[in-house]
């Protein structure tokens, strides 16, 4: 007896390779939705192929580490170093060996819905997650590079397990582990990328709560970065304790 389209649909969703029996029966079906439903498959199957070979490409870092013998490899990456509020906040991640996150890149290539998705896939799929929180009043003091540096130190402080091997986004660290640091990392370690996507998201999330606090300001549309809103929001109601006073367009309002 045959099919109908519906049961066709959902069989489909059980087929994971393109030499199955049933898709080949599925080509030769004359019905127009049978043709469509074969051709959706095949398009999703060659997402999926290519999400999986990115995957494998972003965790050669990670393999170069295992072959040296280093199996507690942290990615550690930070957001927020050019905005006029907010703090700067670090991640350092340890993902499990096996774990397989199809599609994880550089937090700013993926929407906030995916960030969210991505971010509670790596909270299960990771070995210790720590995070470092750097302050505007800290940023003024030190200044940002520095902050950013201790931003990414107090992260690896807070992992549960230390690891014995850091990857790191073009930035060096003088802590006595040892470490790699790759140029746009958080598009080319899934370790970074991780990291990248835990910072991104606790930050975003403190910013929305200062939206609640300071609701004139719009820090839930940009975050704290220097929009034209965002500077007009300066201009109109001042600077908070939010704000980096060491930031030009923030140092002109205050002194």
């Amino acid at each position: 007896m045959q099919l109908t389209t519906k049961e066709v649909k959902q069989k489909l969703t059980e087929i994971t390779s393109d030499k199955d029996p049933f898709l080949e029966e599925c080509k030769m079906d004359s019905r127009k939705g049978v043709q469509q439903l074969v051709g959706k498959w095949y398009k999703k199957n060659e997402q999926e192929k290519l999400l999986q070979q990115q995957y494998y490409h972003m965790s050669s870092y990670e393999k170069s580490a295992h072959d040296k013998g280093f199996h507690l490899i942290a990615g550690v990456d930070e957001v927020g170093r050019g905005p006029l509020a907010g703090p700067v906040v670090a991640a350092a991640v340890i993902l499990n060996e096996d774990c397989y996150l199809p599609g994880l890149t550089d937090s700013k290539k993926l929407s906030a819905a995916m960030r969210e998705r991505f971010y509670e896939q790596i909270r299960e799929n990771a070995q210790a997650i720590g995070i470092g929180i750097i302050s505007p009043k800290m940023i003024d003091e030190i200044n940002i590079f520095e902050a950013t540096k201790l931003a990414m130190k107090n992260a690896i402080k807070e992992l549960t397990i230390q690891p014995n091997y850091l990857l790191l986004d073009a930035m060096k660290l003088d802590v006595p582990i040892s470490q790699e640091s790759i140029i746009k990392g958080d598009a080319k370690s899934v370790s970074i990328a991780a990291s990248s996507v835990i910072a991104k998201v606790t930050r975003d999330r403190i910013m929305l709560e200062l939206a609640k606090e300071f609701p004139e300001y719009g820090f839930e549309k940009h975050m704290g970065y220097g929009t034209k809103l965002h500077l007009e929001a300066l201009k109109t109601h001042g600077v908070t304790v939010h704000h980096r006073k060491s930031f030009a367009p923030v140092k002109a309002l205050v002194y």
